[in-house]
């Protein structure tokens, strides 16, 4: 079940079952009645993890595979369903090839993808799995890449975004222009002529997503800022991000213990007041928290919460345990299966509740999957969310 509370300072609490909610049956009809409803743009890079489980100064053979915060959220709802686009600069070359028909495969609309000249580079993110005690690796090679010049005047955003009802798309696209020092935020600007664009009912979301190898805190905070108060309705961000960005504590945590991973229990209260100081610093409509307990490499528990202008508040029932095989893409998972809820059931208290209930569960059982995207189905994610309140779990059987 799923705590529910009214607004705040109503002292209204009533506990909602998480069964009342099916997404196996059919809760699209509405639709799929035009272009895609769903619209993300940003990188895909191409993943290169040891295949021998090396370090990757020493492997001679890697597995290739995609990576993308906006990419993953696009295919988990164009699998579940949801018809979604993706906007993205690649080089005309067999890399950009993989990711047009990587997404093409789930089901994405990969029209409006630009094509760059085969020379230039397409993003890379070498990653080496860390065991408990020692931590994963990660590095970057995006500086120059196709997609950090993906501008103006390259895209038709008006008759992408003529049926959209969500524009998405997050914090680290905006760093690349940083990342690559150039003088020029192009993904930016091309971002500003999308919301020139689209329909006015089209809501715009984004996912904080502070990467400090992209920029310091100064410079996200100097484009972010302006950005989420002025543009964007629906915040998705972390405790941590908003400690290293912006100084914020959460309950008796300050941003240095945030930082430094020194958290632990958080009461409903210390939430909300998070969550309400979030949308008082950027007047959003909706604001979603993911929150990550790493208790071991391989061992995570998750939760997450939502709350809205109106003070409606919704927080997971438990703190959930993953056992881990590839945490990256857990986060943009959530994402897409809380856009799942709003999108089915409108941007409304009962889109909030579903958006969690459904989110929740596809990231748990991605993070179970190796490599970035969300292999996951609607009834797998069902049988979790039944799970959850019913208690034990079934055997999938095909």
């Amino acid at each position: 079940m799923v705590t529910k509370e009214g607004p705040l300072g109503s002292g209204e609490t009533m506990n909602i079952p998480a069964m009342k909610y099916d997404i196996t049956q059919d809760d699209l009809g509405h639709l799929r009645k035009g272009g895609p409803v769903f619209v993300t743009f940003g990188e895909t890079m191409v993943r290169d993890t040891p295949a021998d489980m090396q370090r990757l100064e020493c492997t001679r053979l890697v597995h290739i595979s995609m990576a993308g915060s906006e990419y993953t959220l696009a295919i988990l709802l164009a699998r579940f369903g949801v018809p979604s686009a993706y906007v993205t600069r690649v080089p005309d070359n067999p890399y950009g090839w993989q990711v047009r028909d990587t997404a093409r495969a789930h089901g994405v609309n990969t029209d409006y993808i630009v094509w760059a000249p085969k020379s230039e580079p397409i993003g890379r993110f070498l990653y080496e799995i860390g065991r408990t005690p020692r931590r994963d690796v990660a590095w970057y090679q995006r500086m120059y890449s196709a997609a950090s010049r993906l501008g103006a005047g390259m895209v038709d955003w008006k008759n992408l975004l003529r049926d959209c009802r969500l524009l998405h798309t997050s914090g680290i696209t905006f760093g690349l222009a940083t990342h690559s020092r150039y003088e020029r935020n192009y993904l930016l600007e091309a971002f500003h002529e999308a919301l020139a664009a689209k329909p006015d009912t089209c809501m715009v979301g984004l996912d904080f997503n502070y990467r400090a190898t992209l920029w310091n805190k100064e410079q996200c905070a100097a484009v972010m800022t302006p950005l989420v108060t002025e543009h964007v309705d629906i915040l998705i961000t972390t405790i941590e991000d908003m400690a290293q960005v912006y100084g914020m504590g959460c309950g008796c945590y300050s941003a240095k213990q945030i930082d430094n991973g020194e958290i632990g229990e958080l009461r409903d209260e210390d939430i909300r007041a998070f969550a309400m100081e979030i949308n008082q610093r950027f007047k959003t409509k909706v604001v979603a928290i993911t929150i990550r307990y790493p208790d071991s490499f391989e061992q995570h528990r998750w939760e997450s919460a939502v709350m809205d202008s109106a003070g409606n508040f919704y927080r997971s029932s438990a703190v959930r345990p993953i056992v881990l095989l590839d945490r990256l893409g857990g986060g943009d998972t959530w994402n897409a299966g809380f856009y799942y809820g709003l999108l089915t059931e409108g941007f409304t208290p009962a889109g909030m509740e579903k958006g969690l209930l459904v989110g929740d569960a596809a990231t748990r059982i991605k993070q179970t999957l190796m490599f970035d995207l969300p292999i996951v189905t609607k009834s797998e994610v069902q049988a979790l969310m039944e799970a959850d309140v019913l208690g034990g779990g079934k055997r999938t059987v095909r």
